[in-house]
C-alpha cells in the first residue's frame, strides 16, 4: 500500500543515507533505507514509495539496473546519486529511467527540494492542461490521465521526461520543436540541460516506439529539433 510522503534511500554510504534522512524529515517525509541492491525491487513493489534516491553504485545490483528494473513497472520518480561527473554518465543515468541526477559530493538541502519539484510537477492535475486527455497519432496513443503509452496496441513504458516529450510534439502534430522548447516542456522545474541530453531523449523515444514495421513518425529537423509527421 502506497504511503504519502513516504521516500526509498538506497546508499551505501551509512552517513550520507543518515544524512538524507534527517533532512527529509525536516520537510515532513518518512524514510526507509536499504544499503544494498538486492531487496530494492521488492521494496518499491511492497511500500510504493512516493519517490525514490538511487546511488549509482551500489554492492549487490547496481543503480543503472535498479533504475532500468523499476521502469519496468512504476513511475515513481527517481534521483541518482553518484561519484562520477562525466556528461555520459549522466546521460546514462537518464537513458535509464531517472527523473534527475546528483553528483557527489552535494547538499542534502538540494536532494530534497529536487525531489519536491518533481513530485510538484508530477501532481499537476490532468484536467488542468490544455489538450485532451489522449493523444492518438498514427500508430502511437498517449493517455495523459493514466500516464500510459501504447504504441500499435502494446504497452510502451516511457520515462516522466520522455512522456512530457511526446505530449508536447503530439500535442502540434508536423509543428517542429526546438530543442529549447522541447527543454522547457521536459524539465519544467526551469532547469537546464544540453542539447546533447534532449537527443538522448529523443533517441530513446524512437527507439521505443518503432513498431514491428512502423516507422516511428518522430523526425529530427536538422539544426532546429524534432517534429512528429
Amino acid at each position: 500500500m502506497r504511503s504519502d510522503n513516504h521516500v526509498l534511500i538506497v546508499e551505501d554510504e551509512e552517513k550520507i543515507a543518515q544524512i538524507l534522512v534527517d533532512f527529509f524529515a525536516l520537510e515532513g517525509f518518512d524514510s526507509h533505507v536499504l544499503h544494498s541492491g538486492e531487496r530494492v525491487i521488492d521494496e518499491v513493489k511492497k511500500r510504493q514509495p512516493t519517490a525514490v534516491i538511487l546511488d549509482r553504485m551500489l554492492p549487490g545490483v547496481d543503480g543503472l539496473t535498479l533504475c532500468k528494473q523499476i521502469r519496468q513497472f512504476s513511475q515513481v520518480p527517481i534521483l541518482m546519486l553518484t561519484a562520477r561527473v562525466d556528461e555520459i554518465d549522466r546521460l546514462i543515468g537518464l537513458e535509464a529511467g531517472a527523473d534527475d541526477y546528483v553528483c557527489k559530493p552535494f547538499s542534502a538541502r538540494e536532494v530534497v527540494a529536487r525531489i519536491q519539484t518533481i513530485l510538484r510537477r508530477t501532481a499537476r492535475a490532468p484536467d488542468t492542461e490544455e489538450y485532451t486527455n489522449v493523444l492518438v497519432f498514427k500508430h502511437i496513443e498517449l493517455d495523459i490521465a493514466k500516464f500510459r503509452c501504447s504504441c500499435n496496441g502494446s504497452p510502451v513504458e516511457l520515462t516522466p521526461v520522455e512522456f512530457r516529450l511526446l505530449k508536447t510534439i503530439m500535442t502540434n502534430p508536423g509543428v517542429v520543436y526546438s530543442r529549447e522548447q522541447l527543454m522547457a516542456s521536459g524539465y519544467q522545474d526551469g532547469r537546464v540541460v544540453s542539447n546533447r541530453t534532449i537527443d538522448s531523449h529523443m533517441k530513446n523515444l524512437r527507439h521505443k516506439l518503432t513498431a514491428d514495421h512502423l516507422e516511428c513518425p518522430i523526425q529530427a529537423v536538422y539544426g532546429v529539433g524534432y517534429k512528429i509527421v
